[in-house]
């Protein structure tokens, strides 16, 4: 199969303008800090955060200078709670409200089920499920305060495929779909929508230090275009659904891929 270029960069439209956002795990150059970028070129006002302080930091300033006073830091780590509370009283002390939420952390590897330990696989899960079932509650405490909002997960196709040696993280990204679908019904009742983007392959340099030249080309391979998603793609399905062009939409799990059931 031969691969298609990746298409030209998209510029804002003000989709987002005067919302406040809070986005997890988007220190780097994956899918959280190309949301953050897309966010920010859309008009919203940002709170960036990730477990990782010193990258955090220097994404905060890269984008800051870019975007004055519209982008902030808080570090947090998805699997402490105290840390997530502390997140969610900052947006809502920086910006008296909170609009949008993009649950964006998690963690993969590749072992076969026979040889994982209860650590590889309670690691995974904490990171990728419940962190993000700690963010979607302290997004809905807020917003239930504050009548309405967004919220948006970020699953996997993996969600749906079986894949050898993935089977903490499958677990896990199905998991953030029933999570996503359940939390979208009670959610509905505080004027908050809940839907989830399941990309299959977005390419970034963490993933091209965890994962072998062979499987990425194999992976790739399976695309219907040939070609890797640009992280920024992933981020342009994550601004419609936090968009109101998605206003009757929620509980629904978005394929960012043709690798959907």
């Amino acid at each position: 199969m031969t691969g298609v270029e990746s298409p030209a960069y998209v510029p804002g439209h003000g989709l987002l303008q005067g919302r406040t956002a809070v986005i997890t795990a988007a220190a780097g150059a994956g899918i959280g800090g190309a949301t953050a970028r897309r966010f920010l070129e859309e008009g919203a006002r940002v709170l960036i955060s990730d477990a990782h302080t010193r990258r955090l930091k220097e994404h905060e300033a890269e984008l800051g200078r870019e975007f004055p006073g519209a982008v902030a830091a808080v570090p947090c780590d998805v699997t402490v709670e105290a840390q997530v509370r502390a997140l969610f009283e900052a947006a809502v002390a920086e910006h008296g409200r909170l609009d949008v939420v993009v649950n964006n952390a998690g963690l993969g590897g590749t072992s076969a089920l026979v040889d994982m330990t209860d650590e590889q696989w309670t690691r995974v899960l904490d990171v990728t499920l419940n962190g993000t079932f700690r963010c979607t509650r302290a997004a809905l405490r807020a917003m239930r305060e504050t009548g309405g909002g967004v919220i948006v997960n970020n699953a996997s196709v993996a969600g749906w495929r079986a894949q050898a040696g993935q089977a903490h993280y499958a677990a896990a990204k199905a998991g953030v779909m029933a999570l996503t679908r359940c939390a979208a019904i009670e959610a509905a009742a505080y004027g908050v929508r809940v839907n989830a983007v399941a990309p299959s392959l977005a390419m970034h340099p963490h993933l091209v230090k965890v994962t072998s030249a062979e499987l990425l080309a194999e992976l790739t391979a399976r695309e219907a275009f040939g070609r890797y998603a640009e992280p920024w793609e992933v981020a342009n399905v994550i601004v419609f659904l936090a968009s109101g062009y998605s206003s009757y939409m929620t509980g629904e799990v978005i394929a960012v891929s043709s690798r959907h059931p």
